[in-house]
């Protein structure tokens, strides 16, 4: 394993009060007692992801007494979404955010936060229920970005993006159903690109409050880029487009 691991139902829960950050906590299937009650209130509360799994995945996690419960340790620390805003309003150049909708792959999450990171964005949001943990494999894949770039892990996607909106910046979604593509698409206003899960895209929910829609224009025959590569392009098309201004 390359995530710092706890387990335990007593020190899962000390690790949860001492205020350390979590990435996942995994219950085996099935598993409820009055303890284990007050550990998913935790849960709850901190907004902490849980998933329910057999008890192999979590003999495999550690050898130890799990007692039916394994938490991963983030290797980062995470940042509030205030702490973003108010560093990307001090800046001189135009705000940059990178929105991920339900990307899980740690090689892609990492493959976007270097990009991310080179391109000068602001800050990467991910969903705390449904995204990539924040563990040795993803750093080793963003070549130590993640160790520079704020990542921002949030409860829900929906209403961050109705925050930043409201702050003026403008959502623009990547994907492929659309008919206008990135080289049309204005990104010199403060932005935020949202891409979404290679498998499934950005969320209809999402998508529902962008202001536009953009693909990256595809010549051979195969349908779609890997989210890494087309956030690279993406990112890049900004870049270009701002430094040209």
């Amino acid at each position: 394993m390359s995530e710092l691991i706890v387990f335990g139902i007593r020190p899962v829960i000390e690790t949860i009060d001492s205020g350390k950050q979590i990435d996942k906590i995994y219950l085996k299937k099935g598993t409820d007692s009055p303890i284990m009650s007050a550990l998913r209130e935790r849960c709850h509360t901190r907004k902490i992801a849980v998933q329910e799994v057999p008890v192999e995945k979590l003999n495999r996690l550690t050898k130890g007494n799990h007692q039916g419960v394994v938490a991963l340790i983030s290797a980062i620390e995470y940042a509030d979404i205030s702490q973003i805003l108010e560093k990307a309003k001090q800046r001189t150049s135009l705000p940059l955010i990178v929105v991920l909708d339900g990307v899980t792959d740690v090689r892609n999450f990492g493959g976007i936060a270097r990009s991310a990171e080179c391109a000068g964005a602001d800050a990467l949001i991910v969903s705390a229920k449904n995204s990539a943990p924040v563990n040795a494999d993803a750093i080793r894949s963003s070549a130590g970005a993640l160790n520079l770039i704020p990542v921002c892990r949030v409860g829900s996607l929906r209403n961050t993006l109705k925050l930043l909106k409201d702050e003026g910046m403008q959502l623009i979604a990547a994907t492929e159903k659309s008919d206008k593509t990135l080289y049309d698409t204005d990104f010199t206003n403060p932005t935020v690109l949202i891409m979404g899960a290679e498998n499934s895209g950005i969320s209809k929910e999402i998508l529902k409050m962008c202001d536009e829609r953009t693909a990256i224009p595809i010549q051979g025959k195969i349908e779609s880029l890997n989210v890494s590569v087309a956030a690279g392009i993406m990112l890049y098309e900004v870049v270009r487009q701002r430094m040209q201004k």
